[in-house]
């Protein structure tokens, strides 16, 4: 109790399942950050009871009032079906069907919150971050694979499932030959301008050492532009954050891209005035552990209705 007599309030947990590494937060948003745990993502015989330990120990401890869990994908969103929480056909090795919703959240009598962990960072940096204002909007990280959290009318995209826009397939720049990473389709967006696309582009060299003018971020950026271009014309968002891995070490691409988006679309469409159209996350790396803990609040308001 504190001094008014008003029950103490409880943080939110939040679980970001990515990739390669898993990081459980417990907060009440950007500026109250009370704990954070990081955990690699392996197999889910060990990942997830990793996860479960972690919240058991908060919950044992302050507790949390909500949960909220980003996971990637590609998911099932639907409740209504007998898959919903499951990963579905991603190209991570025993991870397609693990049921990630129902393994932790059954642990836990408090409201939980489920969505991609794209989604789950485009709402944090609606909440707090680039996309502030805005009810139409786009985050994108380029990282092991190219994800994208894409809000319209303020909600997230469903239909027959969430946004997959890493998949599109987009054309190649005239003399890009290089392999696609995915094993599902020769020319989309992740296959050839993720993180590890650009891996197998430069061979044994290391990223970090690439330089700005190297000929390898060509097919990067005109790929990247190219996705971008196909959001503006399918649902408009009113702004694009990239982020993940690759952006972060190699912020020049940032503006390469957002000029190659300007100049794919001739004019045609007309994009915002107030600013760069393709930006950075103002989030950060945090964008995707606060995407977790976005969801957390949302689902207990909606627990309150």
């Amino acid at each position: 109790m504190n001094g008014g007599g008003e029950p103490a309030r409880r943080p939110f947990a939040g679980v970001e399942l990515g990739g390669t590494k898993c990081i459980c937060t417990l907060a009440n948003g950007p500026a109250e950050v009370i704990d954070q745990r990081t955990i690699p993502t392996t197999i889910p015989s060990e990942t997830l009871p990793a996860i479960i330990a972690t919240l058991e120990a908060w919950d044992r401890g302050s507790g949390f009032a909500a949960l909220g869990i980003a996971s990637f994908g590609p998911l099932d969103l639907n409740p209504r079906s007998p898959r919903h929480g499951r990963v579905l056909a991603t190209n991570k090795p025993q991870w397609p069907g693990a049921d990630v919703l129902g393994e932790i959240a059954a642990r836990f009598a408090v409201p939980v919150g489920f969505d991609t962990d794209v989604n789950g960072a485009a709402l944090a940096e609606i909440a707090w971050g680039a996309g502030q204002g805005l009810d139409d909007f786009a985050y994108v990280t380029v990282g092991t694979g190219v994800g994208v959290g894409l809000i319209v009318h303020g909600k997230p995209t469903r239909g027959i499932g969430h946004s997959e826009i890493g998949h599109i397939r987009v054309p190649r720049l005239a003399d890009d030959t290089a392999a696609s990473v995915c094993r599902y389709h020769p020319d989309c967006v992740e296959g050839l301008a993720s993180g590890s696309a650009l891996k197998a582009r430069v061979g044994g060299r290391p990223v970090s050492e690439i330089a700005p003018d190297d000929p390898v971020w060509e097919p990067i950026v005109h790929t990247l532009a190219a996705m971008v271009h196909a959001m503006v014309c399918a649902t408009g968002p009113l702004r694009v954050a990239i982020g993940g891995g690759v952006l972060a070490r190699q912020p020049h691409l940032i503006e390469r891209i957002n000029g190659a988006v300007i100049d794919s679309l001739g004019g045609y469409m007309p994009l915002p005035t107030d600013g760069p159209y393709v930006v950075a996350p103002q989030l950060g790396a945090m964008a995707g552990p606060l995407g977790a803990i976005a969801l957390a609040i949302a689902a207990e308001a909606e627990a309150r209705v």
